[in-house]
């Protein structure tokens, strides 16, 4: 259950924030002037007005690609195991893994639209942003 939980359900809810909350318009970090009160009453230059500036952008921006770590499922920044059993079963685990990948491939060649947020190489080992 942990496993699942700081792997796939993790990827499934989290994975596609990238995809709309990466365009600034989408998710600010702040807004300049507060939100209308009226509907009908914004105009283009009202949402330019409100959308965080240049500078505040960029750090958000970097800001967050500082806190980004990107490493797969069944994979690891430092090898911990050293003794065979346990270095067989996780490469059992990662061929599993990749044949899962390639299963989720063949069948997003079928789909308009690929579902890829689960696939096990784009999906964190951990619960990773």
């Amino acid at each position: 259950m942990v496993i699942f939980t700081s792997s796939a359900q993790h990827a499934a809810v989290n994975n596609g924030q990238v995809e709309y909350g990466g365009w600034m318009p989408n998710n600010p970090t702040s807004l300049q002037k507060p939100p209308p009160t009226k509907k009908g009453t914004v105009t283009e230059q009202t949402v330019l007005q409100t959308l965080p500036d240049r500078n505040e952008t960029q750090f958000a921006v970097i800001f967050n690609l500082t806190l980004c770590s990107q490493v797969a499922l069944g994979h690891f920044p430092h090898e911990h195991f050293t003794e065979e059993v346990p270095c067989r079963l996780m490469r059992q685990f990662r061929a599993e893994l990749d044949k899962l990948d390639k299963e989720i491939d063949d069948k997003n060649k079928k789909r308009k639209l690929p579902y890829m947020y689960l696939k096990p190489t784009l999906m964190e080992n951990s619960v990773s942003i």
